[in-house]
């Protein structure tokens, strides 16, 4: 084994307490596109707008699907989304804080997922405000809808009422004494890297540079997959 699967496995087996951060490079790499690339930056704010979804609400549907529903529901979950399902059920990690909306850790089989930015499976009706916590509405083939008023529902997170995904992000990363971060360059990093411990450990798996190089305790500059299973 590797010198740094090796320091990497040490690290998991004298923490009580380890979070795995992912972002965005393991479902990108997996098949995900980024929302944005569907209909350009200048126009993401009108899409992702209720308005711009009781007037459109199968165009909205179509950039959701091509953008990660169907890599999600045909796809489904990744190597890496299944070594930490598995790694949690064994006990070696305690929570993932995940970056993406996709659902995929839940899907594989994740318990302690801690989705910062909202998720597909906390979704609102934009007329009644009806609040639907299952990712399956988003597998119907079609924009999902309101059981009562039959209006279109969008993600949660979406109309502002993401919820408090990111204190309890804080507060688990406060809490570890080793986090895992993987697949992310560090998108609002800062609002949860202030409140590590002292004495907390920090790796990240990540082929590219970021801004966690300078204060990571190990850096493996490899495929998170080849990594996970070698150490897990």
């Amino acid at each position: 084994m590797k010198g740094e699967y090796v320091k990497l496995k040490e690290y998991i087996e004298e923490s009580k307490n380890t979070v795995v951060v992912t972002g965005a490079g393991i479902s990108y790499l997996y098949g995900m596109r980024r929302l944005k690339q569907n209909v350009g930056m200048m126009n993401a704010r009108r899409v992702f707008s209720a308005e711009y979804v009781r007037k459109n609400p199968e165009k909205f549907y179509a950039v959701m699907r091509d953008a990660f529903l169907d890599a999600t529901f045909k796809l489904g979950p990744s190597k890496v989304h299944k070594i930490l399902a598995k790694a949690e059920s064994e006990g070696k990690i305690n929570a993932v804080v995940a970056q993406n909306m996709d659902c995929l850790h839940t899907i594989a089989g994740s318990k302690n997922v801690i989705e910062f930015q909202g998720s597909f499976r906390d979704n609102m009706c934009i007329d009644c405000g009806a609040r639907y916590g299952d990712y399956n509405v988003w597998n119907l083939g079609h924009m999902p809808r309101c059981e009562k008023c039959g209006a279109p529902l969008m993600p949660a997170s979406f109309c502002g009422e993401g919820g408090d995904g990111m204190e309890k992000a804080v507060s688990a990363i406060s809490e570890a004494e080793l986090i895992i971060v993987i697949g992310t360059t560090g998108f609002r990093s800062e609002e949860y890297l202030s409140r590590m411990s002292g004495a907390a450990k920090l790796v990240q798996i990540n082929p590219s540079e970021t801004r966690f190089d300078a204060i990571a305790d190990l850096n493996i500059r490899e495929d998170a997959g080849e990594a996970l299973e070698a150490v897990l």
